[in-house]
């Protein structure tokens, strides 16, 4: 327990003016730097969670919380299905689809594509593809007239805009007196999306699903597509949606879907809150160089207070308060820069790009052109508790040198 004397010492040693000049520079330089790593880790873990948040919204924006399909069978009775479904006050959305894979085909131009088979009044309650539009529009997508939304990049590598025909080539094949030809069907390019996802952006068609199921033969569905009222609830209420419904009804949400993705991008957040942890850890072991020439410094000083009677143990809290209190100061001033910086992010990085007219993330390049940030105040809290953990340990080495300090030697020349 720290005792009001040892606290006093500790405190009036962290205030008073040393004679040598050095020792409080790099007391200084130590707190700087504490606060500097401090910074960086709120910053970056910031951007890093904004950067995650923009890609699962990007991500799920197309494939859905959650998709239910019938084990080995395709889907008659969607609608019966959704209204079971519904009934949980966590879904907000209910869209079917018919999924496959197909060749589109336009003047020489051939590129693989998923096919994906949509209701236009119920998709939108699933995806948010209707908002993405950059050309033509999502409403033309109707029944019977055989139209086709695409990609942006789709488009771009077919060479096509609005208004073009494409041929899609389906995977099932004809039977005819010339032999066995593939079925091909012509469509009207009426539309072409953006999400900001290579994924969809490069490989995603999206045709009207009465069109899909004629073109591929099927009167069923694939499956339904479900949106929850919180991302991260998905996988339990997606489950606890299905357990209502009769029959051998099998779910898979987007943490399954998508499971490398977001596992990669939590393994690069936690090497990355290492690396940056290291930076801390170098500026808080800076104050075992401080507090080792505080010792020396202080040689009559730990002598005399010996010599009245004070304990080793207490020589040890003296040391042991006066870095940490270096380290607090150092941790303070870098949570408020850290804070203020990664609330900020998105308004002090577009000054800057304007200032040296450049371009860190140029849009020609990268999906996402803006650094996004997404403070949590968890890993504001982490991130101080792990750098007062250094702080601490670095004042042991230096304070159990000042309590083995002994008084006769320390006052021999004195």
């Amino acid at each position: 327990m720290i005792r009001p004397f040892e606290a006093f010492i500790g405190l009036r040693y962290v205030r008073a003016k040393r004679r040598n000049h050095f020792i409080s520079f790099i007391s200084l330089t130590s707190m700087l730097g504490v606060a500097l790593g401090v910074l960086a880790l709120i910053t970056v873990l910031s951007v890093m969670n904004g950067f995650e948040k923009e890609l699962t919204e990007r991500t799920l924006g197309m494939a859905s919380h959650a998709t239910v399909v019938l084990r080995g069978r395709t889907l008659d009775n969607w609608q019966d299905l959704a209204d079971v479904i519904r009934r949980n006050p966590d879904i907000v959305g209910v869209a079917p689809f018919y999924q496959a894979e197909g060749m589109l085909v336009y003047s020489g131009s051939v590129n693989g594509s998923i096919i994906r088979g949509i209701l236009p009044g119920e998709e939108p309650k699933v995806s948010v593809v209707s908002e993405k539009m950059i050309s033509g529009s999502f409403v033309d997508l109707v029944g019977g007239q055989f139209n086709i939304i695409l990609g942006k990049e789709l488009a771009a590598a077919l060479h096509v805009n609005v208004g073009d025909k494409v041929t899609l080539v389906a995977p099932q094949a004809n039977v005819t007196p010339s032999g066995i030809m593939p079925r091909l069907k012509r469509f009207t390019v009426s539309g072409i999306f953006e999400i900001g996802m290579h994924e969809f952006d490069s490989a995603l068609a999206l045709i009207h699903l009465d069109d899909a199921r004629a073109l591929f033969r099927n009167n069923g569905n694939s499956g339904l597509r479900l949106k929850t009222t919180d991302i991260f609830k998905a996988p339990l209420v997606s489950r606890q949606a299905v357990k209502d419904l009769p029959g051998n009804y099998w779910v898979v949400d987007w943490t399954q879907r998508h499971a490398n993705f977001f596992r990669a991008l939590k393994t690069e957040k936690t090497v990355m809150f290492v690396i940056l942890a290291l930076i801390v850890a170098v500026a808080a072991f800076n104050i075992i160089s401080t507090l080792v020439m505080v010792v020396t410094d202080k040689q009559s000083d730990i002598a005399v207070m010996r010599t009245i009677g004070v304990s080793p143990a207490s020589i040890m809290k003296i040391f042991i308060i006066q870095g940490v209190v270096i380290g607090l100061v150092g941790i303070t001033l870098g949570v408020i820069g850290g804070v203020w910086l990664a609330l900020n992010v998105e308004t002090i990085v577009p000054a800057i790009e304007d200032f040296f007219q450049v371009k860190f993330l140029s849009p020609d390049v990268y999906y996402i052109s803006e650094l996004p940030s997404d403070m949590h105040w968890q890993d504001v809290t982490t991130i101080s508790l792990v750098a007062f953990l250094f702080c601490l340990l670095a004042t042991i080495y230096p304070a159990w040198r000042a309590a083995r300090t002994q008084p006769a030697e320390a006052l021999r020349y004195e």
